[in-house]
């Protein structure tokens, strides 16, 4: 189905080859009333993006659960019987004894329903998958997703089900092997690098924050993958503190080279919202602009290398109001190619809406913040040029000490000179 509709920027564009994936029990997915991940973010989201027409005319689809059959592809039964049972158990009620599986615990406490919660976000991001693959769609997005701490047997930051993980092994086994995975997110996407590490079918790629100075204190740029894999895990560690222009001057320096030369079929991206400068569990010092920028680059390298085939989901985030709203409705606007100018105007609906439910929150009044997203792209060892302002000179040395070492780690393995900025 191929639909004419007009977008927030007035011009008349087709989305047929282009889906949200969106379903109101993603909101079942909520850890408690005090937890910092709260799916309010996500209704957001959606009641913003609809405010703003970018939903207008474009194909919506509801996913199902995710079947215990897709769940296992990744995970252990013990696990997934655990989840069911601790699901079920009385709220407020201690984890079974003989479901730990990191059950329980103050990251991920036992919520009612958890199983059917969390395989209907899984169920989200296969759906995404089957789309593309079946040729019914090109883009495909689903802000439910990106649970990407999720082990084998262990619930871990947030994240039951390991949704991109599962979607990826889904896609392997139906005519895809070559797929690379980019992860923004402020926190390592350890999740989905372990269920792939000695699979060379499986590009994994991660920019976050230190693991010196983050949970979940992996992804040095040392880990590369395992055995026939070896140069397909990526990993950008980058300082507390770093700003856009020095997180997209890293990003530009790794990731473009490394796709181009794994060539993938496939584009998937997990895109965490709280490297942004106001997150309260991560360090980071990226704005929405920022953090748009990352998106439509990331789309741009599907279009180039994977004939069109992104799908893109959610992630971290904790500014349920300020940041994560705006941050995914640019996700959505890029993957419908509809992209919202910056100093577009947040609808006064929403702002009413969002006012009555959090009062005490200093509403923005635009869909960005201002932020100058220009970089000085990497120019090779030796290259960091000098501005003559001490801070950012220091910056720039250590953002080039990150990418050096990034690239000398992974790039002799992917056929690339790490010294060359043309690799």
């Amino acid at each position: 189905m191929t639909t004419s509709s007009t977008a927030a920027g007035g011009t008349t564009q087709l989305s047929g080859d282009r889906i949200v994936v969106w379903s109101p029990d993603y909101l079942d997915y909520r850890w408690g009333p005090t937890h910092p991940m709260n799916p309010t973010r996500l209704d957001l989201t959606m009641a913003l993006s609809r405010s703003l027409g970018l939903l207008e005319g474009v194909e919506t689809v509801r996913p199902s659960p995710a079947d215990d059959t897709d769940l296992l592809r990744i995970h252990t039964s013990s696990y997934v019987d655990a989840v069911k049972r601790a699901g079920s158990a009385p709220e407020g009620a201690a984890p079974p004894a003989d479901a730990p599986h990191g059950l329980g615990t103050e990251d991920n406490p036992i919520f009612p329903r958890m199983h059917e919660a969390s395989a209907t976000l899984a169920g989200g991001t296969l759906a995404a998958a089957r789309e593309i693959a079946s040729g019914r769609a090109r883009r495909a997005v689903s802000i439910g997703g990106g649970m990407h701490h999720a082990m084998a047997d262990w619930a871990a930051g947030f994240c039951v089900y390991n949704d991109a993980a599962i979607a990826i092994s889904w896609l392997l086994d139906h005519g895809y092997d070559r797929i690379a995975y980019i992860d923004v997110d402020a926190h390592h996407g350890d999740g989905v690098q372990h269920a792939f590490l000695g699979d060379p079918r499986v590009l994994t790629i991660s920019l976050h924050q230190h693991p010196a100075t983050l949970w979940p204190n992996t992804g040095w740029s040392s880990e590369v993958g395992s055995g026939p894999a070896e140069g397909t895990a990526i990993n950008l560690p980058v300082l507390p503190g770093t700003v856009d222009a020095l997180w997209l001057r890293a990003f530009h320096a790794v990731v473009p080279g490394a796709v181009a030369a794994f060539r993938p079929q496939i584009l998937i991206s997990q895109c965490g919202a709280d490297s942004h400068r106001e997150d309260p569990l991560a360090d980071l010092s990226l704005t929405v602009d920022g953090q748009r920028a990352s998106y439509l680059a990331m789309r741009d390298l599907a279009d180039r290398y994977c004939e069109g085939r992104w799908l893109a989901v959610g992630g971290g985030g904790y500014g349920l109001v300020r940041v994560v709203p705006r941050a995914w409705t640019h996700l959505i606007a890029a993957a419908l190619d509809r992209e919202i100018d910056l100093s577009t105007p947040i609808p006064a609906d929403w702002s009413e809406r969002v006012g009555a439910l959090a009062p005490s929150v200093d509403l923005p009044t635009v869909m960005g913040e201002g932020s100058d997203v220009s970089y000085l792209p990497w120019d090779g060892p030796g290259g960091t040029p000098e501005t003559g302002i001490a801070s950012l000179d220091r910056a720039l040395t250590r953002i080039d000490s990150a990418i050096i070492a990034t690239r000398r780690a992974a790039f002799p393995l992917l056929g690339l000179d790490p010294e060359d900025p043309r690799d």
